[in-house]
């Protein structure tokens, strides 16, 4: 309301007020009594209180206090609007003659712990279009057939909501030189329709690290009204680009940029008429990564060159495997590898559905799921140094206790015997030497023992494995963690409701079966090489992570580091882990001659271990785990190769490959491992 409506209307007002106070004055003035002059004695004719002037003169009272009462209200809703709102009205007045206008910032980039860039950002012409151009069938059918696309899908994009009607719609990304020249030279048929320079995501390593990364994609319907309830400080408009997965997907705040607003001034039927403030586009922040570029993409190349010679080999069920490597020291992913990969621009703008159908294809492998952080996989005879513990700290066996290897094991019964992997027999072996040569039998009569252990006491394995990690998420900074499986009486019997309630209870059988790995339990790769990682450390499992800090806006500046975080502390007496130390060296220099001639050409010592974990009559699961140097722990290194065949011969040759990289002595050994353990 103008100042000058204001005084109008309160000039109006007095004069009401002035009105009704002569009114009453004239009245009050006037004499109120009358005498009759009539033959009997003078009486006061308004004496009484019914008489008509007593009436009239409370009427007029009435009256003025209700006009009082109207007067007080307009004078104070006038005073609420002018003087207490002002400013709100002021602000809604102002709304309906500017506009706020938004446009696009780049998000941040990601790189390696040593600068290298793994993501960045690429410039890319971007068309377009105003609202009005869905109102001109001309203009938008010209268009959607320069830009080589369904006229409906442009007319979609053109009238999207969840903008303002002043802001230009996002019609088509990644527009050739050409076709932007043609839409600028003929500027009077697109009048509706404008060119921006805008960035996508660029992938200098090619597919390298792409399951760590992730990928970004257009912002979807569901998210943008997400945002606007969220609490995570970002409001998204339809052709915002958002992480879809992984890195991108974890650190999306630190990422995404903030909107650039520029106020313009709009008519009555929203035409922009000039120009106000405006406040320019922030980048998103940069990142940096624990990855080591150079490594992860020694494990990725290992692991696609070992996957293939299994497969030239005659096993056509090899598709897939992963690795990990992590600092023992303080957590950090040094490189995080799964086969098979994919390439993450596809993803960029938009992927086609043919690019879709063929990473969903049976025989692609599901190239899109990080096989590190979500893949379960028996863990097969790498379990073996916690079923180890589990038997000392359980008082089933001692650092000194000896056993009897036939190759055949009958503990539960001969309807109920066991193969040891080597049918010929390992003969009189001990607990450190049931590591070396992964002796199933020495593991046997450890499941027995837990199998006869009185109640309460009988989930003592389970309980190790679960103090050592097992079953739960690591809590690594990347979404999508499995927990794996550690199987016990309670899961079993509410797992396999269709089965016979014999079958259904636990049994020595499946105690047998999780003490060397095999049967129901499953882990992920990061979770064995975190075990290992605690292995080395004599008990400290530090959680890990990806991050490792946040640079500042526009420079190289760190602005926020990762702390590192203690996991777990898992606490086993020393001479416990002596015992298996000296069974992971044994593994590397005692068991297998061939195998060990891959480690002998280090100067760096080695403790690991193989595994291969059986999938009935499919070819198994090769496993590898170690860490070093065996003496003075750095880095621990898993690996695995689903159907890849035994342990040995498949995983570790991956993991040798990655500790070549990481301590500069490759692996030159051109020996086949033709006698390794399972």
């Amino acid at each position: 309301m103008t100042s000058a409506t204001f005084a109008l209307i309160f000039i109006v007002i007095i004069a009401a007020a002035v009105a009704v106070v002569l009114v009453l004055l004239l009245h009050s003035g006037s004499s109120s009594l009358k005498f009759d002059i009539g033959g009997q004695a003078p009486r006061a004719a308004g004496g009484n209180d019914a008489s008509p002037d007593k009436m009239f003169k409370r009427r007029l009272i009435g009256l003025g206090i209700f006009s009082g009462g109207v007067i007080g209200a307009l004078l104070a809703r006038l005073w609420s609007m002018q003087i207490v709102g002002s400013d709100d009205y002021s602000r809604q007045a102002e709304s309906n003659r500017t506009r706020t206008v938004t446009s696009f910032a780049p998000r941040g980039r990601i790189l390696d712990r040593n600068g290298v860039e793994l993501v960045t950002n690429r410039p890319s012409l971007t068309v377009c279009a105003h609202a009005e151009v869905a109102d001109d069938a001309i203009e938008l059918n010209l268009l959607a057939a320069v830009l080589g696309m369904p006229s409906m899908a442009a007319k979609r994009r053109a009238t999207d909501s969840s903008q303002s009607a002043q802001s230009a719609r996002t019609i088509c990304i990644d527009v050739p030189r050409t076709t932007v020249a043609y839409i600028q030279e003929h500027a009077d048929v697109f009048p509706n329709v404008t060119v921006e320079q805008r960035t996508q995501r660029s992938y200098p390593q090619g597919e390298v690290c792409c399951h760590l990364l992730g990928y970004t994609g257009t912002v979807t319907e569901d998210q943008i009204n997400a945002s606007k309830t969220s609490n995570a400080g970002i409001t998204y408009e339809s052709g915002d680009t958002t992480g879809q997965a992984g890195v991108e997907y974890q650190y999306e705040e630190v990422l995404q940029g903030v909107r650039g607003e520029q106020t313009v001034y709009v008519d009555v039927h929203g035409n922009v008429t000039d120009y106000s403030t405006s406040v320019p586009a922030e980048a998103g922040s940069d990142i940096m990564l624990t990855i080591d570029v150079d490594v992860q993409r020694m494990a990725e190349e290992s692991l696609a060159r070992i996957i293939k010679k299994q497969r030239d080999g005659g096993i056509e069920s090899c598709k897939s495997g992963a690795a990990c490597v992590v600092d023992v020291t303080n957590g950090e992913v040094i490189a995080m590898a799964s086969a098979p990969t994919f390439k993450p621009e596809l993803f960029v703008g938009g992927i086609s559905q043919d690019d879709w159908d063929a990473l969903s294809a049976d025989e692609a492998a599901n190239p899109l799921m990080n096989r590190a952080v979500a893949g379960q996989f028996v863990a097969a005879s790498t379990i073996k140094p916690l079923t180890t513990f589990a038997a000392l700290d359980y008082g089933v066996a001692n650092t000194g206790s000896s056993y009897v290897c036939s190759g055949w094991w009958t503990g539960f019964g001969e309807a109920s015997g066991k193969w040891c992997w080597d049918h010929d027999g390992h003969g009189a072996i001990d607990l450190r030497n049931g590591i070396t040569y992964s002796c199933d039998v020495v593991f046997y009569e450890i499941a027995k023992a837990f199998y006869n252990l009185d109640e309460g006491k009988q989930d003592g394995m389970q309980e190790t494995f679960r103090k050592w990690g097992l079953g739960s998420q690591t809590g690594i900074d990347l979404p999508s963690e499995a927990s794996g499986r550690v199987p016990d009486a309670e899961w079993k019997w509410n797992y396999f409701t269709s089965w016979s309630d014999a079958d259904r209870k636990w049994n020595g059988g499946d105690y047998t079966n999780i003490a060397i790995g095999q049967g129901d339990i499953l882990v992920t790769p990061l979770q064995m090489c975190c075990a290992y990682m605690g292995i080395a450390n004599g008990g400290t499992i530090w959680t890990p992570h990806v991050l490792k800090s946040v640079l500042g806006r526009g420079d190289t500046s760190s602005a926020r580091d990762y702390t590192p975080k203690v996991h777990l502390e898992p606490s086993e007496p020393q001479a416990s882990f002596d015992l298996v130390h000296s069974g992971l060296e044994g593994v590397i220099y005692e068991e297998s001659e061939s195998m060990t001639a891959h480690f002998t050409n280090m100067t760096t010592r080695v403790a690991g271990k193989t595994g291969t974990g059986e999938h009935g009559n499919e070819e198994p699961t090769g496993w590898f785990c170690c860490y070093a140097p065996a003496d003075n722990p750095k880095y621990a290194v898993s690996a695995v190769i689903d159907n890849g065949g035994y342990g040995s011969v498949s995983a570790m040759y991956v993991c040798r490959d990655i500790l070549g990289q990481l301590f500069g002595e490759p692996d030159t050994n051109t020996t086949e491992v033709s006698d390794g353990t399972r």
